[in-house]
């Protein structure tokens, strides 16, 4: 992906995740005043009440006035204006407290005219918290009859009353720094693989220049007559001969997987007859490996639209690790068969096969699974990821199983034809 690409789209969904939780914010914020607006309407109508219920029985009327006032946002004065009994009033209050679902803490005083104070009368505890506690309350001027209520606790009720709200923030919350930290580590990641590749980029360039030297070398000296009468040295010339050209092997698959990295593989797609090259590469590993029993199962030949140089290269990536983790005489079976309208390609062995637990990594790049086998080995652990890349690009599929003694690699290709 390209660089500028990659940052709009970071900047795109930080910006989109950022401006949900600051709509969240402002939602719950607007709630906490509805919250709030609809507890001063219940108090209000609740004192209303128990101004009425003071006032039955009685011969006044009510006063034409409202006589609730609020004077703090957690503090009200009613106007009773008439004589009442302090221990009726707290039933009062209690019951259309209930009554309108009020079910936080309150306390109230009463004024009292001979004394010329107000004279504390309870704190009322709803949720069993604390209790007698005194607080100061002020008097009113120019009121004779009132009693004065106090809500210690409406902002933790209102908060309570909001737990849905400030959980949905609290996890958009959790999202944003979880969606910053993956961001963060995608970051860091794309950096040390650019770091990784140029390193590889850098070392095998280094390495192809004396290793073609090298090579010119140890094919002149190997050709000549004082080295082929000598059947020590010609066989040490053959040697480092061998184990240049598998070195040299190694640095081109590894260029080839950089490249790949670096810009996407260009495909050559054409229509060829995979059992014949099937056959061809089966052919050349038993050239090399004379100990490999390679056996091709098919019923036909089949027709598929691929690129030719890959997908040779991916056959052989198959094979070469077959032989590879394989502790007795190498037994490979190539198989071709359909299974619901596709066609899989199939390359069993008898090998050592993979634990369970390392079966999904085995085509990462540059794994290898750590057991004996795979010290005794030459790799980089790139074969695998390379087939895995091809596949990919040819939108094939592939899977990997374990058979009851081997390893067993399946290719999914859905567009085939029979020949």
């Amino acid at each position: 992906m390209k660089k500028n690409r990659l940052n709009s789209i970071l900047f795109l969904g930080l910006f989109a995740t950022a401006g949900i939780l600051v709509a969240q914010l402002l939602w719950t914020r607007q709630a906490y005043t509805i919250e709030e607006k609809k507890f001063n309407q219940k108090v209000h109508i609740a004192l209303l009440e128990v101004v009425k219920k003071l006032y039955e029985g009685t011969n006044r009327e009510l006063p034409g006035e409202n006589p609730v006032h609020k004077i703090a946002n957690d503090y009200y004065v009613v106007n009773v204006d008439n004589d009442f009994d302090p221990e009726i009033l707290e039933f009062y209050l209690k019951a259309e407290f209930a009554r309108s679902g009020i079910s936080t803490d309150f306390e109230y005083a009463v004024y009292n005219c001979q004394s010329d104070e107000m004279v504390y009368g309870k704190y009322v505890s709803i949720t069993q918290g604390r209790k007698n506690s005194r607080v100061y309350f002020p008097k009113h001027k120019n009121l004779i009859y009132y009693f004065a209520i106090r809500f210690p606790n409406e902002t933790t009720y209102l908060f309570t009353s909001l737990k849905f709200w400030f959980g949905l923030s609290f996890a958009l919350v959790i999202i944003l720094l979880v969606y910053v930290y993956s961001i963060r580590t995608l970051l860091q990641q794309k950096k040390y693989s650019e770091l990784q590749r140029d390193f590889i980029n850098n070392m095998t360039h280094e390495f192809k220049t004396p290793l073609a030297s090298i090579l010119l070398a140890s094919n002149y000296i190997n050709r000549q007559e004082a080295i082929k009468s000598d059947p020590k040295l010609s066989k040490y010339a053959e040697i480092i001969i061998g184990q240049s050209s598998k070195l040299n092997e190694h640095i081109e698959k590894i260029l080839t997987i950089a490249k790949s990295d670096e810009s996407p593989l260009q495909l050559n797609p054409t229509r060829l007859s995979l059992l014949p090259l099937l056959q061809e590469a089966a052919e050349n590993i038993r050239l090399k490996h004379e100990e490999v029993d390679i056996r091709i199962e098919s019923g036909c030949d089949y027709l598929i639209k691929a690129d030719e140089f890959h997908l040779t290269n991916v056959v052989y990536n198959l094979l070469d690790n077959s032989i590879k983790y394989s502790e007795r005489p190498p037994v490979i079976v190539v198989s071709l068969s359909e299974h619901k309208g596709v066609l899989q390609l199939r390359v069993a062995d008898n090998g050592i096969g993979i634990p369970e637990k390392k079966l999904a990594h085995i085509f990462d790049k540059f794994y290898r699974v750590p057991n004996v086998k795979s010290n005794e080995t030459n790799g980089f652990g790139l074969g695998l990821y390379y087939v895995r890349k091809i596949c990919d690009l040819h939108r094939w599929k592939i899977k990997a199983e374990n058979l009851p003694e081997g390893l067993a690699l399946t290719i999914s290709i859905p567009d085939y034809e029979t020949s």
